[in-house]
């Protein structure tokens, strides 16, 4: 085998203000894509920074549809970080998604001319249960088989997007709806509310942001995420004090697909009102950036989730106004990423030269 001339060893010590570096290195990194690929396409990069980073927060209505896109995004993420803190890798967050989507969906469905205040509670609850559910079978399969929980909830999306596309197309479709591949209208009682007003932003964000706080409080308070931590950073010295792996596995699918599967539940209840093909945009898998870009921490994803909706916004809108492709907004999402695992390599470890470690040996 051939030896490197080198050698990469972790850091010792990293402090407060050395963790915020990768996120800011991403964030730059992914701002400086943007003027490039933008530039490409045409765009003068003064306006490919105005549309992309400035124009979804000039207005109180761009503003609400960053709150809109941000709701999800946080939720998602929050319930995955519990679980990518354990080391348990759930990428089934979309498929979660649409379960929940599709579980919320049923009662506004059947009872279509109901006014009953308690639609849209039970609403979420079904969705966060299917979500769960959904979940569950990836961990029923890595508990009793030891199956890679990634390949399966990476499988787990594609039959979800299936089981939607024929709901919506058979069962479910809306038999007044001219054969679109869509359900009924839902009732008003099963509309989330907006929020003061502000365009289409609803309170799925005030959901969004007390789950940050439930999730800021499980991770760092409670025993049980404590346990969580201790199973992923040192899972040998976590089953020696007698912590079982199985339960940390269940218990962070289930926290990852409830909240994948309320976040479905409000996206058929706030701007689409109906089950339809498309119901996400990707927010399964940009959910997954949104935690890593916020460093697992309930906190961090707050900001990253923020600027995601910021992004999300910005690719729409310069597709709009300059016919920007939205396969852009794609690609800056994946530099997001990949610039933030490159500078979390480098900020966590150190590369040294196996020639300056002999010479000291040496001296």
């Amino acid at each position: 085998m051939m030896r490197l001339p080198w050698i990469v060893e972790p850091r010792i010590g990293r402090t407060g203000p050395r963790a915020l570096l990768a996120p800011l290195i991403a964030v730059v990194t992914t701002v400086v894509a943007a003027v490039i690929l933008m530039s490409s396409q045409g765009v003068a990069p003064s306006r490919a920074i105005w549309q992309l980073y400035v124009a979804p927060l000039s207005s109180l209505y761009n503003l609400s549809e960053v709150l809109l896109k941000m709701a999800p995004l946080l939720i998602i993420a929050q319930g995955l970080a519990i679980g990518f803190r354990a080391k348990v890798w759930n990428i089934g967050a979309e498929g979660q998604l649409l379960l929940g989507a599709i579980g919320g969906s049923l009662l506004p469905l059947w009872f279509n001319d109901s006014v009953n205040p308690m639609m849209l509670p039970t609403m979420a609850m079904c969705g966060m249960l299917f979500g769960m559910g959904w979940a569950a079978l990836a961990a029923f399969l890595r508990t009793r088989f030891n199956a890679n929980e990634i390949l399966v909830t990476l499988m787990l999306n594609s039959i979800a997007l299936q089981l939607l596309y024929y709901l919506v197309s058979g069962p479910l479709r809306d038999p007044y709806g001219f054969n679109f591949p869509q359900s009924a209208l839902f009732p008003q009682v099963a509309m989330l509310p907006s929020l003061f007003g502000m365009g289409r932003a609803n309170v799925s964000i005030i959901v969004a942001l007390l789950a940050t706080v439930a999730a800021w409080i499980f991770v760092e308070r409670s025993m049980t995420g404590y346990k969580l931590q201790v199973g992923g950073v040192a899972p040998d010295a976590a089953r020696y004090a007698g912590f079982r792996e199985k339960r940390a596995v269940w218990l962070s699918l289930c926290i990852g697909g409830a909240a994948a599967g309320l976040a479905g539940v409000f996206e058929v209840a706030g701007p689409l009102g109906q089950l339809q093909r498309v119901v996400s945009p990707g927010y399964g898998f940009a959910a997954i950036i949104v935690a890593f870009l916020g460093g697992l921490n309930a906190i961090g994803i707050l900001f990253a989730a923020f600027f995601m909706a910021v992004i999300y916004v910005g690719g729409d809108m310069a597709q709009a106004s300059a016919g920007v492709p939205y396969a852009v907004n794609t690609s800056l999402q994946g530099v997001l990423l990949v610039s933030y695992i490159g500078a979390r390599l480098f900020v966590d470890y150190r590369v040294r030269w196996r020639r300056d470690i002999t010479q000291q040996g040496v001296n």
